[in-house]
């Protein structure tokens, strides 16, 4: 006899839900997969373009 008094016959095929790949923390960090990527290159070409813009508006305000 089972340890358990109820066995579910659907445990085997509903156990793929308590998977870790599946947790809450995974589903989020997979919600917007290269964010972190898109920021950082976002970043550079903010910080590029300031300083190629006030470069170029301190030549053209000299002459």
């Amino acid at each position: 006899m089972s340890p358990f008094p109820y066995r579910d016959p659907w445990a085997k095929r509903e156990a793929w839900r308590k998977h870790p790949v599946f947790s809450n923390r995974a589903m989020f960090a997979n919600l917007f997969p290269g964010f972190g990527i898109a920021v950082v290159a976002f970043s550079a070409y903010v910080l590029a373009d300031n300083i190629f813009l006030s470069k170029r508006s301190q030549e053209v305000s000299h002459h």
